[in-house]
């Protein structure tokens, strides 16, 4: 027992996953859904009572918080429901892998978080302590990254846990690499 707390002989997988980018496509993102197949295929394999899945989805708040609205009207109630909307979308998403991880037993925990998504994993990563983080990478060129930047490079610098990063496979890639 270390801390308080009773060690636990399985080994604890923190998975990063985030929907799709890809407009009318709401399901979880080509990246995600490759770091959580290639976890089981070759991390979990059979061993499936061995690991316990940690799912993270982080919400990004757009700058205005109105998701590429035109308009919104102003009472109070429509608020409220943007911010349902944006909860049920999180909970469909973790409800994905959340399902699968049952189909297969293997023990899993999910939880949204709002933020920065690199700032925020690595935050989980820390108040977490699991014994790996993989995260998928949507393989964006130079010049995209610095736009853009990238999640997958910042937390292999900056979570105090190995990271293992998942490349898309080149089939997979949508026409804009942007894209999710």
């Amino acid at each position: 027992m270390e801390g308080g707390v009773a060690e636990s002989s399985q080994t604890r997988i923190m998975v990063g996953v985030n929907e799709s980018t890809i407009k009318g496509y709401p399901h979880a993102s080509i990246s995600s859904k490759g770091a959580f197949e290639w976890t089981l295929s070759k991390i979990v394999r059979t061993n499936t009572s061995a690991f316990t899945l940690l799912f993270l989805h982080v919400q990004v708040p757009d700058q205005d918080g109105f998701d590429d609205m035109d308009s919104i009207y102003a009472s109070p109630d429509d608020f409220k429901k943007l911010n349902r909307q944006n909860k049920i979308r999180g909970l469909h998403l973790l409800e994905y892998f959340v399902n699968r991880c049952h189909e297969i037993g293997v023990p899993c925990e999910a939880w949204i978080k709002k933020g920065d998504p690199k700032e925020v994993i690595c935050h989980e990563v820390n108040r977490v302590q699991p014994d790996l983080l993989v995260v998928g990478s949507r393989g964006l060129g130079p010049f995209q990254r610095v736009f853009v930047g990238t999640v997958s490079e910042f937390c292999a610098k900056h979570a105090e846990c190995p990271v293992i990063t998942i490349k898309r496979k080149v089939d997979e890639a949508p026409q804009d690499p942007i894209d999710d």
